[in-house]
């Protein structure tokens, strides 16, 4: 069986119910034969002894009484005989039932007990069964005779000859409707599972373009709505998975460039002074250090993407922790003379990792200066709202445009499609803070238009001053 297609395991369903259908139905004919019919003629033979046997009250068998009984051989449809001893049954009915003699021992000794035998079998000479009874006659000095009544039984096809025809009528429509039946779930359930080999097929090529088309809303439909939605999936995942190839040679390509240009122009001492060496080595560590943070956020990002990585949680005043990042960007903010604005409530309380909620800090911050305008403003918000402490930074420099808002956080992702070296970034940096905040349970949005600028809304979970998240 397990090697069998599961067209084929249906296709053998079918036949086994159709089998069991047929084999039902002859016994279930064959039970009413022997219940019903044969049952009947039982009991109408038993009813039909006694009431012959008790039209002697014990006296002789006189010829008067016998011709009284043999006159139920012409208005019965029995065959009766009466006899004086058990011998001259042989006489009149000279057959053997079922190949062995009418009479044993054991029958004649019922009889002498009164009680009357039942015989039942095949008669070779007849070419029939049948079934009949013998009666015990008593008289004042014990058995005086005995009476035998038999009725040769009509086959099944004899007793069913009126039913039969509508049976097979019947059976026939009932048939031809389960055929009709049968065709039509086969076609329902195999043309959309062969549809789906099929796809499957393509898919496995890499052709993740074609779908099926179905309006079903039963299991098959629902599981070709699936297979549908993976196809999809498997498409937008390949086109990822292209971009993300497209997106990392090219961050890699620039500083590999560079290092290799500048050593073998140190190395062909093709340099005019020892100031242009300097700032040859100068690129090279620049762009190694590039390189390196490339890889650290990769890791990083990789290693909070893991199911099995596990945040220190520890209850954190997340002022300071705020306050703490934005002193690492004074330079940057008086260079670009960007106006700070701060708004911060400063006994708010969160549980988590705070080397991650840093780390979050640190990116939303520096993402909102790279991309601030000379002497602009950035405002920084922080807040509890209902039970959640609500972080929102401002911005009202470069606007996102609205197709790209859905994609903010995917990996290399940037909004100057140039990838501007002068902003720098691997567009990483917003993926590792949508992990952290989504290990916190938090919600990370962004929005972004020209009348209010950029807006980075966090939310982490409130924890109130005994240690309870609510």
């Amino acid at each position: 069986m397990k090697n069998l297609t599961f067209n084929k395991k249906i296709l053998l369903i079918i036949i086994f119910s159709i089998g069991f259908s047929v084999l039902f139905s002859f016994l279930f004919i064959h039970y009413l034969y022997s219940k019903l019919y044969v049952s009947s003629i039982e009991d109408s033979i038993v009813h039909q002894g006694k009431r012959t046997a008790s039209h002697y009250h014990y006296g002789e068998l006189s010829d008067e009484i016998i011709e009284k009984i043999q006159w139920y051989n012409v208005v019965s449809e029995y065959e009766i005989i009466v006899v004086d001893e058990l011998d001259e049954l042989y006489s009149y009915f000279p057959y053997k039932i079922n190949y062995e003699n009418l009479i044993d021992s054991h029958d004649q000794s019922e009889l002498e007990q009164g009680k009357y035998v039942m015989k039942e079998g095949f008669v070779e000479e007849l070419h029939r069964e049948i079934l009949g009874a013998i009666f015990p006659i008593k008289g004042d000095q014990g058995l005086i005779g005995f009476i035998y009544i038999y009725v040769p039984l009509e086959a099944i096809q004899d007793v069913f000859s009126d039913s039969i025809p509508i049976l097979l009528v019947v059976g026939t429509l009932f048939f031809c409707i389960f055929f009709l039946i049968i065709t039509r779930v086969w076609k329902s359930i195999f043309k959309p599972l062969q549809d789906l080999q099929r796809l499957s097929d393509e898919v496995s090529t890499g052709n993740y373009s074609n779908t099926i088309q179905t309006d079903r809303q039963d299991e098959i439909g629902q599981l070709i709505k699936a297979f549908n939605q993976m196809c999809l999936s498997l498409g937008q995942l390949e086109e990822r998975k292209k971009e993300f190839t497209s997106n990392i040679v090219h961050e890699l390509r620039t500083p590999l460039t560079y290092i290799g240009g500048y050593t073998e122009a140190l190395k062909q001492k093709i340099y005019t002074s020892p100031e242009e060496a300097t700032n040859y080595l100068t690129t090279i560590q620049k762009e190694t250090e590039r390189l390196s943070k490339l890889i650290n956020d990769l890791v990083d990002l990789d290693y909070l993407q893991e199911n099995s990585y596990s945040t220190d949680m520890q209850p954190i005043a997340i002022a300071q922790l705020l306050l703490d990042a934005i002193d690492l960007f004074e330079i940057h903010i008086k260079e670009k003379k960007i106006h700070l604005t701060l708004d911060m409530e400063e006994d708010l309380i969160v549980l988590g990792d705070s080397q991650r909620i840093h780390q979050v800090f640190y990116n939303i911050i520096d993402n909102a200066i790279k991309y601030s305008l000379p002497s602009g403003t950035i405002s920084i918000k922080l807040k509890k709202v209902n039970k959640a402490v609500q972080l929102q930074i401002n911005n009202d420099g470069t606007v996102i445009p609205t197709e790209d808002i859905d994609r903010i956080g995917e990996r290399f992702f940037r909004t100057d499609k140039a990838r501007n070296r002068t902003t720098g970034g691997t567009g990483l940096g917003l993926s590792i803070v949508k992990e952290i905040v989504r290990l916190h349970k938090g919600n990370f949005t962004i929005t972004s238009d020209q009348s209010t600028g950029t807006t980075v809304t966090i939310q982490l979970p409130y924890l109130d001053i005994e240690g309870v998240e609510r």
